[in-house]
């Protein structure tokens, strides 16, 4: 009886010492990182391939309907010519929410002191120092308020710093500048608003949801005219080396069809 009881006291002490670690709030799913040399060998796979060629991969590896995101997230702008709004890059990732806190400034507390407070203390830009050559920028922010947590400043900073694009399942400021400066970017809605008063920043580089879609950092991202689609990184050669074989297949066809209408090769059959 007096073991019994031991053990129960045990137990009851590890399930304490549980719940508060539950309380205090635990990640349940791991982060994995990885170096520059192997985010630009998985690329390398990823180079020419389209996303209807990915989602075919990821069929041939039994994940079919994984990974395509919403296509209400689309294009902001689109280049037919040189297809410049098309890229490929490896997840960092940031996760917005609504503020609780204040949305105006103090009685005695001028608009740009409080605004500028409000950016540095809650809602940064924190996940910029991971951007490098590559990165694929995936914000999942509040997508039912007008929030223009992108604008031409922020995300021309980004793509100088590295940034193949940008994918958000929310909004956008300064549209028409950002289709002027070709910086590839997939939203589902146009927005207005500052960050300070609406949202704040919950976390960086940890799993997030887009458009129905989990994205993890370091999975690959591929987004075109036809929308988005994330690759597990656990699987991405696997994917990467179906969808070429896909590709080309496609590019011979079509090539073989130009020709019989004797139209100039483009770069898609190239």
């Amino acid at each position: 009886m007096f073991r019994t009881c031991a053990i129960i006291f045990i137990l009851n002490i590890i399930i304490t010492a549980q719940d508060k670690d539950l309380a205090a709030g635990i990640n349940l799913i791991e982060t994995k990182t990885y170096s520059a040399e192997e985010d630009a060998r998985i690329l390398e796979l990823f180079k020419n391939l389209r996303v209807a060629d990915v989602s075919d991969g990821m069929d041939m590896v039994g994940l079919p309907n994984t990974g395509l995101v919403d296509p209400a997230i689309h294009p902001d702008w689109i280049d037919y010519e040189n297809l410049t709004h098309q890229f490929r890059g490896i997840a960092v990732t940031a996760r917005y929410v609504p503020t609780q806190r204040p949305d105006r400034p103090e009685a005695d507390q001028k608009f740009q002191d409080w605004e500028g407070n409000f950016y540095n203390a809650y809602s940064s830009e924190a996940f910029t120092s991971l951007i490098k050559p590559g990165t694929a920028i995936v914000i999942d922010d509040v997508e039912d308020k007008d929030i223009g947590s992108i604008g031409s400043y922020n995300i021309l900073a980004w793509y100088k710093a590295g940034a193949a694009g940008v994918v958000t399942d929310a909004s956008s400021r300064d549209t028409d500048e950002i289709a002027i400066q070709k910086v590839p970017l997939y939203l589902r809605k146009k927005g207005r608003g500052i960050r300070p008063g609406r949202n704040e920043l919950e976390s960086v580089n940890r799993p997030v949801v887009i458009g129905g879609v989990l994205v993890c950092p370091g999975d690959v991202v591929v987004a075109d005219g036809d929308g988005v689609i994330v690759v597990p990184r656990g699987v991405a050669e696997e994917v990467a080396a179906f969808a070429n074989q896909i590709l080309e297949k496609d590019k011979t066809g079509r090539r073989d069809l130009y020709k019989s209408l004797n139209r100039p090769l483009d770069k898609t059959v190239k």
